[in-house]
């Protein structure tokens, strides 16, 4: 079991950055596909983006391709995204995922297949 904190949400200008952060507990992190979605009120779950143990395989949905980064430190057992050029609809909860990574180089963009969630940290953008 891996437990997972995220931080670095806030209250954003439309065009502005922020970086967010998923701390996992244990030793493992560097065998686990990780993964951000996001939620926005009244909407299902939705795919930002993934990648894979070693960080060489990522993956973005098209709203984000371009403007966020996913990245890991499997030392610091830290998940993170960037997130650049921010748009108000990029406004929801945002949350990591973790699932042990199959080895293929792919990560799976539904949530369904992610065992292992943290608590959401919320990111407005303002207009």
């Amino acid at each position: 079991q891996v437990q997972l904190v995220e931080s670095g949400g806030g209250l954003v200008q439309a065009g502005g950055s922020l970086r967010l952060s998923c701390a996992a507990s244990g030793r493992t992190f560097s065998s686990y596909a990780m993964g951000w979605f996001r939620q926005a009120p009244g909407q299902e779950r939705e795919f930002v983006a993934t990648i894979n143990w070693s960080g060489g395989s990522t993956y973005y949905a098209d709203s984000v391709k371009g403007r966020f980064t996913i990245s890991r430190d499997n030392v610091k057992n830290t998940l993170y995204l960037q997130m650049t050029s921010l748009k108000p609809e990029d406004t929801a909860v945002y949350y990591c995922a973790a699932d042990w990574d199959r080895g293929t180089g792919y990560t799976s963009p539904r949530p369904i297949d992610y065992r292992w969630w943290g608590q959401g940290t919320q990111v407005t953008v303002s207009s």
